[in-house]
């Protein structure tokens, strides 16, 4: 048979965009979690694409593409039988579907995050990958019953996506909330995730790997008809995409009154996942439409599940994959131009479309609630409550911390470090290490010692050091900290969820005194700082009762002295 090496090589392409998508949503769901589950995170992506990879191409693959009947298709063990795919050969055909496998599994670790046993986790990826997404996927892709009805779903929404969504829903009810995540009225509390920009690069490659799903699954780059379609496929995935960000935004700016960062993150997701199924069928304004409507959907969909339903969803999968999934497929009926409602042919597309859905729902629903309450019977489902709370990373994996020997620091003027005063020259420390600033040689005295801590915002440093200066002192400790008064900080919202307490970025200046009176480094800190705002900060005065210098053994006043 003569193979097209231009069809082949663009497959190969589109496999490695969709692969790279694996690195996406391993930083999606790391940044939209905290830091103690970000090893966890990791580790169970790189193991749906790992073990995936190996039940898909044991398996999986023959239920998916055999030649059995309109709802299963074939035990073919390690991909022995006769297939044709067009120009492609099979190599090139497997490798491209096994992507969409392990994408499909690897949806569900974010819904699951930070209380899933992870032996349990790798049961459910071998089972999803090994027999459930093939068997949906035969219906779809593999000439099965729903194909033989006109289904559309051109690159997955259903089938891939969808297929995620609904697993990921039922293993978040199977779970359980994270500790911690619900009051006991049942009010939704927020638990932010550790890395906003993490989760923005995830979304970003997502994007970036989606060009290979969709465009991808042409499977063809030959010929006019499939350049042009090619084309408009590309168009037709950036305006969703474009436009669910966009009506994310504005929707969370109304109700939050402030455009929320990581909502507008799952609306562009929500805006690829919903022009998945159409994006070869509809035109760029219905591409927008969609994109429009995933963008309610996203907001009120994950606003609903999480305040409603009181399922815990650490990333808001259940609403990109699962409703956005199920909305963009029955979305083709209406906006695709040679069969939708909305140009005039019928509602019979329509109903086609929603009768896929329903039954692919129905099937992962039940497959996979069996599939959980066997591991939940068993070898349980959920870590213990301790392992919860100490974090998975150390309990599951044995890592003391996926970021080791790393503190995020807020910035301090580098002159904070110069010790102005001092001969000796400066030593580099770590940003996130107390620095301590030489004194300036002072004559001995029998004043009381008097210790000032100071807590004040960062950008205020510069001249609290400057006008400490000014009034003799030259010696001091600063530390990046973060915190909050009696007022909880300021008010915000993460993922529609007021926070109930904001930690924001400080910094302590600790200052030892005991010539300059304690009053006038009061006084002064007072005039540099106020600003007649909440969150100017504090000024803490303790008693100390004595200073003894290490390397002299010097003591009191002395000990405050630099050897000259």
């Amino acid at each position: 048979m003569n193979f097209s090496s231009v069809d082949v090589i663009w497959t190969l392409i589109a496999a490695s965009l969709v692969f790279f998508m694996q690195a996406g949503f391993a930083m999606v769901e790391t940044g939209f979690t905290r830091a103690k589950n970000a090893g966890n995170i990791i580790m169970k992506n790189l193991m749906d694409f790992a073990l995936g990879s190996l039940v898909f191409w044991f398996v999986g693959f023959g239920i998916m593409f055999g030649s059995g009947n309109g709802f299963f298709g074939a035990f073919d063990f390690f991909v022995q039988g006769d297939y044709t795919f067009g120009a492609l050969p099979l190599p090139v055909f497997l490798i491209f579907q096994t992507v969409f496998c392990a994408t499909a599994a690897t949806i569900v670790s974010g819904a699951m995050a930070e209380r899933t046993k992870f032996i349990s986790y790798c049961i459910y990826s071998v089972v999803i990958s090994l027999v459930v997404y093939p068997v949906s996927g035969h219906w779809i892709w593999g000439g099965g019953w729903l194909a033989e009805k006109g289904f559309i779903d051109f690159a997955g929404s259903t089938a891939v996506h969808m297929v995620g969504g609904v697993a990921a829903l039922v293993g978040a009810i199977f779970l359980g909330p994270r500790i911690g995540k619900y009051t006991k009225e049942g009010k939704s509390k927020a638990i932010p995730g550790h890395s906003l920009t993490l989760g923005a690069l995830g979304v970003f490659i997502l994007w970036f790997g989606w060009f290979g799903f969709n465009p991808g699954s042409t499977v063809s780059a030959t010929g006019d008809d499939t350049l042009v379609l090619m084309g408009n496929i590309f168009i037709t995935t950036n305006l969703a995409a474009a436009a669910g960000a966009t009506v994310t935004m504005i929707i969370t700016w109304i109700k939050y009154k402030k455009p929320d960062v990581s909502m507008t993150l799952n609306g562009a997701l929500g805006g690829l996942v919903a022009i998945t199924a159409g994006c070869a069928a509809v035109s760029p304004e219905g591409a927008v439409a969609i994109g429009a409507i995933a963008g309610f959907l996203i907001v009120f969909g994950i606003e609903f599940i999480d305040k409603v339903l009181k399922i815990d969803d650490p990333v808001g999968a259940i609403g990109v994959h699962g409703v956005c999934g199920a909305g963009g497929t029955i979305m083709v009926g209406l906006f695709a131009t040679e069969s939708g409602l909305f140009y005039g042919h019928g509602a019979h597309q329509l109903g086609v479309q929603a009768l896929g859905v329903g039954a692919v729902a129905l099937w992962v629903a039940v497959t996979m609630s069996i599939v959980f309450f066997i591991m939940k019977k068993t070898i349980g489902l959920r870590v213990s409550a301790a392992e919860e709370l100490a974090g998975l990373d150390i309990e599951e994996h044995g890592l003391v911390s996926s970021y080791a020997d790393f503190m995020p620091a807020m910035p301090v003027s580098a002159e904070a470090f110069s010790g102005a005063a001092s001969e000796k020259p400066s030593v580099s420390v770590d940003d996130a290490v107390p620095v301590v600033l030489k004194t300036a040689p002072a004559s001995a005295s029998d004043v009381k010692i008097t210790k000032l801590e100071i807590i004040t915002n960062p950008n205020k440093f510069d001249a609290l050091k400057e006008a400490m200066n000014a009034i003799g002192i030259t010696g001091m400790t600063v530390t990046n900290v973060l915190g909050c008064g009696m007022q909880k900080g300021h008010t915000s919202y993460y993922r529609g969820v007021e926070v109930e307490m904001n930690l924001l970025p400080k910094v302590s200046v600790e200052i030892v005194v005991c010539k300059v009176p304690v009053k006038e480094v009061i006084d002064t800190a007072k005039k540099v700082l106020y600003t007649g705002k909440i969150g100017d900060g504090k000024i803490f005065v303790y008693d100390v009762e004595n200073v003894v210098k290490v390397s002299s053994g010097e003591e009191g006043y002395d000990a405050l002295q630099d050897a000259k």
